[in-house]
């Protein structure tokens, strides 16, 4: 099916991933009645409702998200040779995603990094829970590195293996060259039963980028948080159990109980950064010191 042509490329790069953070809040409301009924009573068609930008968005994504490409931005990013930042740099360095062209509206990035993380501490999760709540979205740095938005963020999900109904506008899928790949096309695809997600292949984002980057300095339920916490075909709606092991089922109860932090603690109440700064100092310092690759 033809889509007309949106104004998703010329949107900046900030508000074209707000559109899309915006667009999980719709799917995945924190009340679950607010999902699925409208106002006549009626279930929801939420795919008829969604803005056209996000449409465009996932058609691009689910288009070029092919398991060649994958391996190619693996191989270009896994050198780490894209900057050297301490994580506070790799914050502001994020901060220049912000929309300039509406400012009032628009918090920089580093408050809303705060406002999950302050939440997480509110609720007394450990140090590295805070931590990670800080820096799970660092990963978007790669549109500061050139990368388009369609590769960036999104819902993630296996490559090499067929692709499930269940991830958002399936349909477009028909356009991925990987569903015309035999081996790629049934539920196991290239893997075998319980392999375990550390064998299977992801779509490429900030995901999986920053999980590579943080890999061996924080706690593995940090890194499945970081590394999962866009499969919402998995997380929220079940899918690709036959490729998970045990080990990954009990990893995934961290990925839940991060979820909602990472949704639903966005707001345009300001946070006093300076007043916070000497806490997640100390909170960077005691695990991810000095300066890290990128």
């Amino acid at each position: 099916m033809d889509f007309p042509e949106s104004n998703f490329e010329s949107m900046s790069t900030h508000a074209g991933i707000e559109a899309w953070e915006e667009d999980l809040l719709k799917r995945y409301p924190e009340k679950e009645e607010e999902c699925s009924v409208s106002d006549d009573g009626t279930f929801r068609d939420y795919e008829a409702e969604t803005r056209p930008e996000v449409r465009e968005f996932y058609r691009l994504n689910h288009r070029h998200q092919t398991l060649e490409f994958a391996k190619q931005k693996k191989a270009q990013y896994l050198k780490f040779n894209q900057r050297s930042m301490t994580i506070w740099e790799g914050i502001e360095f994020l901060d220049e995603l912000i929309d300039d062209s509406d400012p009032d509206i628009n918090l920089p990035q580093i408050e809303h990094l705060l406002q999950t993380a302050e939440a997480i501490r509110r609720d007394g999760h450990p140090r590295w829970f805070i931590l990670t709540g800080l820096i799970h979205d660092l990963g978007k740095i790669l549109c500061l590195f050139g990368e388009e938005q369609w590769a960036v963020v999104g819902d993630t999900f296996p490559l090499g293996c067929r692709f499930s109904d269940k991830i958002v506008f399936h349909e477009f899928f028909t356009d991925n060259p990987d569903a015309n790949v035999a081996e790629y096309s049934t539920r196991l695809g290239l893997y075998e039963e319980g392999c375990g997600l550390d064998n299977v292949t992801m779509s490429w984002g900030h995901d999986e980028y920053l999980y590579h980057v943080m890999k061996d300095r924080l706690p593995e339920p940090a890194l499945y948080m970081i590394r999962y916490h866009s499969f919402y075909p998995a997380h929220r709606e079940g899918e690709y159990n036959e490729l998970m092991n045990d080990h990954d089922r009990q990893m995934f109860e961290w990925v839940r109980a991060f979820n909602p932090y990472d949704l639903y603690t966005k707001s345009e109440e300001r946070v006093d950064v300076e007043s916070l700064r000497p806490f997640y100092d100390d909170l960077i310092n005691e695990y991810l010191p000095g300066k890290l690759s990128w």
